[in-house]
């Protein structure tokens, strides 16, 4: 399971969320992804923890708490949607 960081501060560095979920336990990964046309970070990040229930500790802790100036979103990341898209509507 991977969680979902939203509405996070631009001045937040991948070391202040390990720093920050570590004290849940053992952060396995973390990142912070770039605008790919500006470099500049887009605002959430994710981070995957060593053990559910960690993961499950954090998210209910932090849920719309305030960190960094900003009231941050933590949640469950959700797959991301298979690319193409519903047909439909295609001449015969």
């Amino acid at each position: 399971m991977t969680i979902y960081v939203g509405n996070l501060s631009f001045d937040a560095e991948v070391e202040d969320l390990q720093s920050l979920f570590a004290e849940y336990g053992a952060v396995r990964k973390c990142s912070v992804p770039l605008d790919r046309d500006t470099g500049r970070k887009r605002g959430f990040a994710f981070v995957e923890m060593a053990s559910e229930s960690d993961e499950q500790k954090a998210i209910d802790d932090l849920q719309n708490v305030e960190w960094m100036g900003r009231m941050i979103r933590v949640n469950k990341a959700e797959p991301r949607p298979a690319p193409g898209g519903g047909g439909g509507g295609g001449r015969w």
